[in-house]
C-alpha cells in the first residue's frame, strides 16, 4: 500500500516554504516544466524583455509535484508556467502575455527591480 508523495501534508508543507523562500528571494520566479510549450514562450519573454528569472523545473526537481500540490494550495493556480514578479503571483502564460502586451509587464518587472 504505497502512499504517493504528493498525498503527504507534511512534504507538502516543506515544498510550500521552499517554495514561498524562493519566492521572496528573487523578483522573478517561474514555475515550470522543461517540456511546456507556454513556459517556454513565458521564459523566453520575461528574457527578452532583460530579465533573469528564477526557473524551478517541477518536472527534475524531486519533490516537483509537491511544489505543484503546494502553489494550487497558495495560489489556487496547478498549472504551470506559474510566474512571480515581486513575490506577487502573476498567473500563467496567458496572464503574462496579457500583461506584456497591455503594457503593465515591465512596469512591474521595474518595480520588482528585475530590469
Amino acid at each position: 500500500m504505497g502512499v504517493s508523495s504528493s498525498k503527504n501534508p507534511e512534504l507538502i508543507v516543506t515544498a510550500m516554504e521552499k517554495a514561498k523562500s524562493t519566492v521572496s528571494s528573487h523578483p522573478v520566479v517561474i514555475f515550470s516544466k522543461t517540456y511546456c510549450p507556454y513556459c517556454t514562450q513565458v521564459k523566453q519573454l520575461l528574457t527578452r524583455l532583460g530579465t533573469k528569472p528564477e526557473v524551478i523545473e517541477l518536472d527534475t526537481e524531486s519533490d516537483g509535484s509537491d511544489i505543484q500540490a503546494a502553489l494550487k494550495e497558495w495560489t489556487g493556480q496547478r498549472t504551470v508556467p506559474n510566474v512571480f514578479i515581486g513575490g506577487t503571483h502573476i498567473g500563467g502564460c496567458d496572464d503574462t502575455v496579457a500583461k506584456h502586451n497591455s503594457g503593465k509587464l515591465v512596469p512591474l518587472l521595474s518595480e520588482a527591480g528585475a530590469l
